[in-house]
């Protein structure tokens, strides 16, 4: 080959012609590492002649940044404003979990706070999480129009998922699970407002988890019959899912203000009731922009978000109406016809 196109060799070295150069180089690369083009050679800025390539050198190097680039595409989104999206949000998770849980509980200083200060609380571990991709968006979004950019998407439909959780479903603890606030707070619907603050970055934290993990998942299994995929990845969501809820459980148990009629039954049988919610909200948020050529837009979002939320009501209603409570409760509200968060039934 090296006679073919003009090459002369010496002492293990390809000498020749700039452009016979990028020739050898781009067939040895497609039948080393199938693709087209020397990953780690910019042949543009040589110059034209006489250029020395250690070649078994330059073919272990560019294995390597193949390697590694296809390593971070498994986890990561190939659509550059999801991905990144998701790293923000990643990123963003060590501010409020040690604000909440590395000061705030260990510190007690939950103590002294009124509603104002819990109040607060939550706006400072929420709000930058809209305002920063706001102020200093990512290299991907710049370009983008508001309403395009992948944080926007997943913002409103966590919000939508998370208020339609707190609203409603956080009565279902009340009469499910045994659950109760005892802090002090001013509440829409008996829930603290603080609590729906909160649930939002705690949602787009797992939420973003669960999609890099099915990412990684489903290439891992690619070459799986179909129906075994599908099993395997049912069964990672539903192992998540319970993991997640007892998780967070237990990361809450210190603070003392939120209480449960039985704990031990709360951390086995409640977080199965609590991991419904995602069960649900896992795969149906992970389809947002996440195929190429498929991105959605702002109302398609609510729509879907939406959709989970009410699939959700429905199997934790029918866990209040055949199951029943977990835990002997004094008011026999559970199975009684109608909602939890009516009126009538929460007297």
């Amino acid at each position: 080959m090296a006679k073919t196109l003009g090459f002369k060799t010496s002492d293990g070295r390809i000498r020749g012609d700039l452009m016979n150069n990028e020739i050898a180089i781009n067939i040895i690369a497609t039948r080393l590492f199938h693709t087209p083009r020397f990953p780690l050679i910019q042949l543009e800025n040589f110059k034209p002649r006489s250029i020395g390539l250690d070649l078994n050198h330059s073919l272990m190097a560019a294995g390597r940044r193949s390697a590694r680039n296809q390593s971070s595409s498994l986890w990561l989104s190939s659509n550059p404003s999801k991905r990144c999206g998701e790293v923000f949000f990643l990123s963003y998770t060590p501010f409020w979990l040690t604000l909440c849980l590395g000061i705030v509980v260990p510190f007690k200083l939950y103590e002294s706070f009124t509603e104002l200060e819990y109040l607060l609380l939550g706006l400072v571990a929420a709000l930058p999480s809209f305002l920063i991709p706001v102020v200093w968006p990512g290299e991907a979004d710049r370009s983008l129009p508001w309403k395009e950019r992948y944080w926007v998407k997943a913002s409103l439909w966590i919000v939508i998922f998370s208020y339609v959780g707190n609203y409603f479903w956080t009565h279902y603890f009340f009469t499910v699970l045994g659950a109760s606030y005892t802090f002090p707070s001013w509440r829409m619907n008996n829930v603290p407002h603080t609590t729906f603050l909160l649930t939002h970055v705690c949602f787009l934290f797992y939420h973003v988890t669960s999609n890099m993990t099915l990412r990684r998942l489903r290439h891992s299994i690619a070459d799986l019959p179909e129906n075994i995929q599908w099993v395997m990845l049912g069964a990672w969501i539903l192992a998540l899912s319970y993991f997640i809820a007892y998780l967070e459980t237990v990361a809450i148990s210190n603070f003392p203000y939120y209480q449960f009629v039985d704990r031990a039954s709360m951390y086995k049988v409640g977080s199965l009731f609590y991991a419904i919610y995602f069960f649900v909200s896992f795969p149906m948020f992970m389809r947002i922009d996440e195929k190429p050529g498929d991105l959605w837009d702002l109302p398609r979002v609510a729509v879907d978000s939406l959709g989970a939320a009410m699939l959700v009501t429905i199997v934790l209603d029918l866990w209040r109406i055949f199951l029943g409570p977990i835990v002997p409760l004094p008011i026999k509200q559970c199975n009684e016809p109608g909602l939890p968060w009516f009126l009538g039934q929460t007297k």
